[in-house]
């Protein structure tokens, strides 16, 4: 409904201008839809859109996250199956894993959002003239901030991602401010899945918990960085690291627990499972870099406020 007044709005108020008139019914655009139209053509990178898109398609959970929290979900026509957050979000069958290209051209989009370029889909979706823009994996919490930015360039909604992005940064201090300093750095053990993937200090994941200067026991699985930052552990090097707390980003997918994590042969020695310092996490918020990364920061905050100072 939304989406046809601003529509008709917009036909009106071109109408009127063509013709050089205006009358008493006239009704002056929005400050907000103003400021938008404005701001176009709009550039980021190497993508220039000459207008507002109003048919947007995300690939991406996190890009999709982006766009509703700045207030473009109403320009957003279609999401992948992943995307599953807001719960009002246009899901559909498309994957971002294995993106069609028919499949999306499809659903006649004047912009498609990616987080990554799998099967070449960017070069297929450029044949068919359809815009795309590339929003990749935040390696830190600056480069979330700066994507957001981006969407609010690109949809005209530049003014609401600032908006979020200050509250954003806001919220994590103090929340981050609100936990006492420790003497001794805590360790931990963040785990992505039951075969012993984690991420390390050079990730985003990283990032989240350098915020309260914690010692990530994966670190040296990959010193020289050649594993991305996801490095696979071994059982025996975790117990020998003997982390202070674990964090489980592996509860949904892959039901591990306190209790299942407790269970493992071996691991009743370490630290973080003798004092039950062990601490699910939701995976799609552990997993995604956009603005719920707040609710992330939250949770590592309350684990570490729960340790007690050695």
């Amino acid at each position: 409904m939304k989406r046809a007044l601003l529509a008709a709005t917009t036909a009106a108020a071109l109408l009127l201008t063509g013709c050089g008139s205006k009358d008493s019914t006239d009704k002056s655009p929005e400050p907000g839809q103003a400021s938008a139209a404005a701001s176009f053509p709009a550039t980021v990178g190497s993508l220039t859109l000459d207008k507002r898109p109003e048919k947007i398609v995300s690939l991406s959970p996190t890009a999709t996250e982006m766009l509703f929290a700045i207030g473009a979900g109403p320009q957003v026509t279609a999401v992948d199956d992943q995307s599953d957050y807001p719960a009002d979000a246009p899901k559909t069958d498309l994957s971002g894993f294995k993106p069609n290209a028919e499949a999306i051209a499809a659903k006649d989009p004047d912009l498609v959002v990616l987080s990554g370029d799998a099967d070449q889909i960017v070069a297929q979706l450029g044949k068919l003239k359809i815009p795309v823009f590339l929003s990749p994996a935040a390696q830190t919490l600056d480069d979330t901030y700066r994507e957001i930015a981006e969407f609010g360039t690109l949809t005209g909604h530049s003014s609401e991602a600032t908006k979020l992005n200050e509250q954003m940064k806001a919220e994590i201090d103090q929340v981050v401010k609100a936990v006492p300093a420790r003497t001794k750095p805590l360790s931990y053990y963040y785990e992505l899945g039951p075969e012993l993937y984690s991420a390390t200090s050079k990730t985003f994941i990283g990032g989240v918990f350098d915020l309260f200067a914690m010692t990530n026991v994966a670190d040296p699985a990959d010193a020289d960085g050649s594993k991305g930052g996801y490095p696979q552990l071994s059982a025996e090097a975790l117990v020998k690291a003997n982390p202070d707390t674990i964090f489980l980003a592996d509860t949904q997918c892959c039901q591990q627990s306190a209790d299942t994590v407790g269970a493992r042969s071996g691991w009743s020695s370490i630290t973080a499972v003798r004092k039950k310092q062990i601490y699910p996490l939701d995976d799609d918020i552990a997993s995604r870099w956009g603005p719920r990364t707040v609710d992330l920061v939250k949770a590592v905050a309350d684990a570490v406020s729960k340790v007690p100072a050695s």
